[in-house]
């Protein structure tokens, strides 16, 4: 009895810390909350007592937790110390693993985007893909950072991964080598001599910074006609980089609005006078892997009139993701609020749609001239 009264305990708080719930209405709704605390602990205590193999009853409680983060929408995680730890060199622009944003879709790791010259990328991971065996090991059921934690192993050992995808009748099977994964924001050449061409593979927060210096070199080119701008499967970053990015182009204007429940939430960002390319011709490139920061970028541009998008449609990940430390170091990824365009349009599972669609040839895109379709329509827009 005294352990499962500190299991009710236990449950009780954590339900009130989690849903900030107020006095008054925890009141009103004690009997229903203490008959849903009596179903949880009685399930624990029959697969404590019954499952066929000896659980940890610590393990069984951060899957409860995760859960619960999970049913919410597909970023909302919890994350072990260990993986919190882990996760907080991911910004800074170097940690280890295969190269791909994730995210959870029907029980399913759903790919979001593999990074530029990665292991994932170089084995052929596409956007879109569903991720559905590591190492043999069947994905649906667990949690999205359980996932993410069987890809996770020392650099150079190799891993299998089966994925489903769009119109591919069999599974494909992919063994792929960890990798420490550095990531170079920005890379950037002329193309015949007229056309600057600039990609961000990610907004990391030496992104802006890096961008800044390879416009200013190819800016000293007198014959600029105009500029590209490729965010193709980008899976974002930080929100502060995006907006200083979009600000690269822009002289005024909104560039992106953050709604949520809570006062704090609710901003709007607006450009500073200045535009980087002094008004030249930009064109954007984006498809189905450029995600949430991508997204902002493109979408402000779009509406702003700055720019043309050409490609294909975005992600769809219009949402802000908060990392909320806790007491056990590790911590919750919530999503505290959504991501709107100065249209006013949410991008959360619509995503940006191009003004000019253009389908990417082949299996993956090239920054080649003579191989990529999308790349190519695009300079021979800004050429004439």
């Amino acid at each position: 009895m005294k352990k499962k009264r500190l299991i009710n305990y236990i449950v009780i708080f954590f339900i009130v810390i989690m849903f900030n719930v107020s006095t008054k209405a925890f009141s009103q709704n004690v009997d229903k909350l203490y008959q849903k605390i009596d179903l949880f602990s009685e399930v624990l205590e029959k697969i404590q007592n019954s499952y066929v193999d000896e659980i940890d009853q610590a393990e069984a409680m951060d899957a409860a937790i995760n859960g619960l983060l999970q049913s919410l929408d597909p970023y909302s995680a919890y994350m072990d110390p260990e993986t919190f730890e882990e996760s907080q060199t991911e910004t800074s622009g170097e940690f280890g693993g295969l190269g791909i944003e994730v995210s959870m879709e029907h029980g399913v790791v759903k790919v979001i985007s593999p990074i530029d010259d990665t292991p994932a990328s170089r084995a052929g991971i596409k956007s879109g893909d569903y991720i559905v065996k590591i190492n043999g090991e069947q994905v649906r059921g667990k949690s999205l950072m359980e996932a993410v934690n069987l890809m996770r192993g020392p650099v150079g050992s190799s891993i299998e991964i089966t994925i489903r995808r769009k119109n591919l009748k069999k599974a494909k099977v992919f063994r792929i080598t960890r990798e420490i994964i550095e990531i170079r924001s920005v890379v950037s050449k002329l193309i015949d001599n007229k056309v600057g061409y600039l990609r961000l593979r990610a907004f990391n927060e030496n992104s802006s910074n890096q961008l800044n210096k390879e416009i200013s070199k190819i800016k000293k080119n007198k014959k600029i006609k105009g500029y590209i701008l490729d965010l193709r499967n980008n899976p974002g970053g930080l929100l502060s980089q995006a907006i200083e990015i979009s600000d690269f182009f822009l002289d005024d204007g909104e560039i992106v609005s953050t709604k949520g429940r809570k006062n704090r939430e609710n901003r709007k960002f607006f450009a500073k006078d200045g535009d980087r390319i002094k008004g030249f011709p930009l064109i954007v490139l984006i498809n189905n892997g450029s995600a949430s920061a991508s997204e902002i970028v493109a979408g402000a541009l779009q509406d702003q009139k700055r720019a043309i998008l050409l490609g294909e449609a975005t992600y769809g990940k219009g949402s802000v993701q908060s990392i909320i430390p806790l007491k056990n170091r590790g911590a919750m990824r919530l999503t505290v609020s959504k991501y709107y365009l100065p249209s006013g349009k949410s991008i959360s599972e619509v995503g940006i749609v191009p003004d000019i669609k253009i389908e990417e040839e082949g299996e993956e895109f090239s920054i080649n001239t003579d191989t990529d379709n999308q790349l190519n329509y695009a300079v021979k827009l800004l050429k004439g």
